[in-house]
């Protein structure tokens, strides 16, 4: 049993990272494996890179709009509910996408209702560990959404394989089938309570982890008389508004904005690398293996990244090595257009593929760091909502470039320049804010050492050297109680 108020840092909590995992490779992998598809899709319904995009943009947009949703089935019914529900509307919006007629289809199927689905998986399984764990909180979360990576890392060729043997209908087929597993992660999510996180639910009183003095207090609540139970009504308003109060805070305000460019620059590049690299020369089994290259890289900036900033020495500075990561990712963007050759392009999905697994990995913790744990699963709702819309823009726009320029190097320098924008931003705001914390401190010392001195009139005099009338006579009111004492 999970004592109250305390994350146990193991135990379970370590079953909550492995149906995490699973959830990441179920989802951001599949999700990212969607552009092995784009040359398939725009070769068979015979259109352009803007139109074809729409679907991994749609995917991308629905999971990440929708995640609001999934933290509030997450917080007001459960996290199991959540996951299992949207493992079914995936799985079935990928076994619809396989009987595909048209563009439009694949808009709704693999897009809307695929996407849904991943959005009610992926922010409650994300925030379950921030529950489970404290002090090793980023090593926790660096493990758990490796999977993105090493999903990425197995699924890119495998995917290619199925292409080339069941044709892209039998591959999605397929994979409708393995994201059936994340009913499976669903059922690991066993809810813990914590001090922050009170429960009044009934249906939490026949739970074995619901500390005893708890359900003593929700049997109170069950049978208390209509006018309390109107009151707690309003109580559950008043709680909803306060899971969001953190929106109001000037820090997560700036968070997000960050949030904003920083996923308009990531997003294309997962849909046009293979087909970048089909342009320059690239085999598709090497394209397929730049995508596994940047799968399996992504793993070692999550874990490695994870286990870094969990040490005393890096653990203040998570905000920085998060901005880092996120203006070196926008670096190797720039360098993009000049690779055009496949050797040149392994150390591009190697430098790419660690930093992105980094600033991923400590999305969770600086959000975290901001809010608190007792916002965490609302706050990260906001932030994979408020990656929606550039998902759903950037690729779209990429392909636009694309058609119009007839390169990718537009696309390329935008994404690049939008990513440095969010890491520059941040860290302008970081600075700013240690900036105003040291001019407080220095006013609050001054305060204070105002107070000492006026608490004595020998040392006031001594120091400020010139009072007027009042002064003195305060002083002189105030000495006198000193010695009468």
């Amino acid at each position: 049993r999970v004592p109250r108020g305390s994350p146990p840092d193991g135990g379970w909590g370590w079953m909550i990272v492995a149906g995490c995992f699973l959830v990441t490779i179920c989802t951001r992998a599949v999700t990212r494996c969607i552009s092995i598809f784009f040359v398939e899709f725009q070769t068979y319904f015979g259109q352009d890179y803007a139109r074809t995009a729409w679907i991994h943009s749609i995917a991308d947009c629905a999971t990440m709009l929708c995640a609001p949703l999934g933290s509030l089935i997450s917080n007001h019914v459960s996290c199991q509910v959540g996951i299992m529900l949207g493992g079914l509307l995936a799985s079935t919006g990928l076994i619809l996408s396989s009987f595909a007629t048209s563009l439009e289809h694949l808009y709704l199927s693999l897009g809307v209702l695929t996407g849904l689905g991943f959005a009610l998986c992926y922010s409650p399984a994300i925030a379950m560990v921030g529950k489970y764990f404290n002090r090793r909180k980023a090593l926790a979360y660096g493990i758990a959404m490796s999977g993105s990576g090493i999903g990425t890392f197995i699924l890119a060729p495998v995917v290619q394989f199925l292409i080339e043997q069941f044709s892209w209908r039998g591959a999605l087929l397929i994979l409708g089938g393995f994201v059936l597993n994340l009913c499976v992660c669903g059922a690991l999510m066993r809810p813990i309570a914590l001090k922050e996180d009170p429960k009044t639910a009934p249906e939490f009183l026949e739970q074995d982890y619901v500390p005893d003095a708890q359900k003593q207090d929700l049997k109170q609540m069950s049978n208390c008389s209509p006018l309390i139970k109107a009151w707690s009504r309003k109580c559950f308003c008043y709680c909803s508004w306060k899971e969001y109060d953190f929106l109001l805070m000037p820090a997560f305000m700036v968070l997000a904005v960050s949030v904003l460019f920083m996923a308009y620059g990531c997003s294309p590049l997962f849909v046009y690398l293979v087909p970048y690299a089909l342009t320059v020369g690239v085999s598709h089994h090497q394209a397929a293996f730049l995508m596994s290259i940047l799968g399996v890289i992504d793993i070692v900036g999550n874990i490695t990244f994870g286990w870094l900033t969990d040490r005393r020495c890096l653990k203040k500075y998570r905000h920085f090595c998060y901005l880092f990561a996120v203006g070196m990712d926008g670096l190797c963007c720039l360098f993009l257009p000049v690779l055009r050759n496949f050797p040149l392009l392994v150390p591009f999905s190697f430098t790419f593929g660690y930093f992105d697994g980094a600033y991923v990995t400590l999305i969770p913790v600086v959000t975290a760091d901001v809010v608190g744990t007792s916002s965490l699963s609302s706050a990260l709702g906001v932030v994979y909502f408020l990656h929606a819309i550039p998902y759903l823009v950037s690729p779209p726009v990429a392909g636009w470039l694309v058609d119009t320029t007839g390169s990718y190097t537009a696309s390329f320098l935008l994404c690049g320049f939008s990513m440095i924008f969010s890491s520059t931003l941040l860290c302008f705001a970081r600075v700013a804010k240690k900036i105003k914390k040291t001019r407080l401190r220095s006013l609050t010392s001054d305060v204070n050492t105002k107070q000492r001195i006026w608490t004595n009139g020998a040392i006031a005099y001594s120091v400020t050297g010139e009072l007027d009338q009042k002064d003195i006579e305060f002083l002189a009111v105030d000495t006198n109680s000193y010695n009468n004492r």
